[in-house]
Parts: structure tokens; sequence; C-alpha cells
């Protein structure tokens, strides 16, 4: 998508450093990505505490594994 933007030059240029991109098109990109990525760690951070899990890899890890070997005994 094309847009045009208003930045001021001394933040393009800093970011273009800080993230050793070459192209401003570039530069935004990983700006506007790590923005995105630190909003959803965020809003994954406010669940703590909240969510009540239990904890059952293991059970269901044998599970699967369980699953696998009757497919192996059993194949198609």
């Amino acid at each position: 998508m094309r847009a045009t933007l208003n930045i001021p030059d001394e933040l393009i240029e800093e970011l273009m450093k800080m993230s050793g991109t070459k192209t401003k098109t570039q530069a935004i990109c990983l700006a506007i990505e790590e923005y995105n990525r630190r909003k959803k760690v965020d809003k994954l951070l406010s669940l703590q505490g909240k969510v009540d899990m239990d904890d059952t890899w293991q059970e269901m890890e044998e599970i699967e594994l369980k699953d696998i070997e009757n497919d192996e005994k059993n194949p198609g």
C-alpha cells in the first residue's frame, strides 16, 4: 500500500541507523511489526493471573504418544 506520510527526517534516520535497514520502507515496516508484536505481548501479559489453566501437557503428551503407537500398529 502506498501512503504519503509526514515523518520527521530525524526519526527516520535514527530508526534506520538503529535497525540497520537500508530503506525507509524497510525501517517503517520493521517499526510497525515491532509495535504490533509488543502490543500482543502486552495484551498477553495483562491476562497474567486472570486465566485459569490446568497444566496437563504431560497427560496430553501421553495420549498423543499412545495414538501414534496405535496408528503404527494399525496402519490405514
